[in-house]
């Protein structure tokens, strides 16, 4: 019997999930409107998007979210996952990995402290 191999857990910034509504647009501006997606976890570093529609991985966003607090959070960010595994058990959802690329560091010390 094989067991699968464990998947060392690599982020430089603790994720939480906060459910938030996140809009979403492609950085080059191709959509007219930006798509609605839910965030499943969030940190300083980045976001999970739960989705049946999945961009490309290196593909560039821009994502615009409110915290509970209500401070609106606007960044860039890159597709470095995407996934179509969903398991409800494990809490698994197809999906995208995003990384922050552009994020002041007011908005990333807003959003640690909202997980904190």
């Amino acid at each position: 019997m094989s067991r699968s191999p464990t998947r060392r857990d690599t982020r430089r910034h603790t994720r939480s999930t906060l459910v938030l509504p996140v809009l979403v647009s492609d950085a080059a501006s191709k959509a007219r409107a930006g798509i609605r997606f839910d965030s499943a976890d969030v940190s300083g570093g980045g976001a999970f998007l739960r989705s049946d529609m999945l961009f490309e991985v290196g593909e560039l966003l821009v994502l615009q979210f409110a915290l509970p607090d209500g401070r609106v959070i606007r960044a860039r960010g890159r597709i470095v996952r995407a996934t179509r595994e969903v398991d409800e058990e494990r809490e698994r959802y197809s999906g995208m990995g995003v990384e922050f690329i552009d994020l002041g560091a007011e908005d990333r010390d807003a959003i640690d402290a909202q997980l904190g």
